[in-house]
């Protein structure tokens, strides 16, 4: 099974970046509504949320952040990570059409503890819409048997 793994420890170094796009449909955002149990009608009623500040409907702000875990969980570091730990703060909102890009940069490396810190932003249309650091527990690369 190591040819679905992920990045090694070994393989990651700070500065080193991936991403994940996704263009928000209408139905992303009602499957995620029934998923996850947020109905609030903000995102789910554009009536209610053209009497709001933002005018039209919304996408839910932990959409995002589940861009954020394709990220880590396909891209880098990748199957055989785990995902241990997030700080986030949203910035603006994403509305339904806009396309998120989330990208995470290692910025350390815990190599004793297997612990790698990454900066976390998704963006659309180059501006920040949410921020954050994640930290990921990442397996060593195997020793070979002999």
């Amino acid at each position: 099974m190591q040819e679905l793994h992920g990045f090694y420890l070994e393989d990651l170094e700070v500065g080193q970046t991936a991403n994940y796009a996704k263009t928000i449909t209408e139905a992303d955002v009602v499957l995620f509504a029934g998923i996850s149990g947020d109905d609030n009608p903000v995102h789910i009623n554009a009536e209610y949320a053209a009497q709001t500040m933002f005018k039209d409907r919304i996408v839910h702000g932990m959409f995002s952040a589940a861009l954020i875990s394709a990220v880590l969980g396909t891209r880098m570091p990748g199957p055989g990570a785990i995902y241990i730990d997030q700080q986030l703060s949203f910035k603006a909102p994403v509305y339904i059409g806009d396309t998120v890009t989330a990208t995470a940069t290692v910025m350390e490396i815990n190599e004793q503890r297997r612990r790698v810190t990454l900066k976390t932003v998704c963006t659309v249309k180059g501006k920040i819409v949410a921020e954050g650091v994640a930290t990921n527990m990442v397996d060593r690369r195997p020793v070979e048997d002999k």
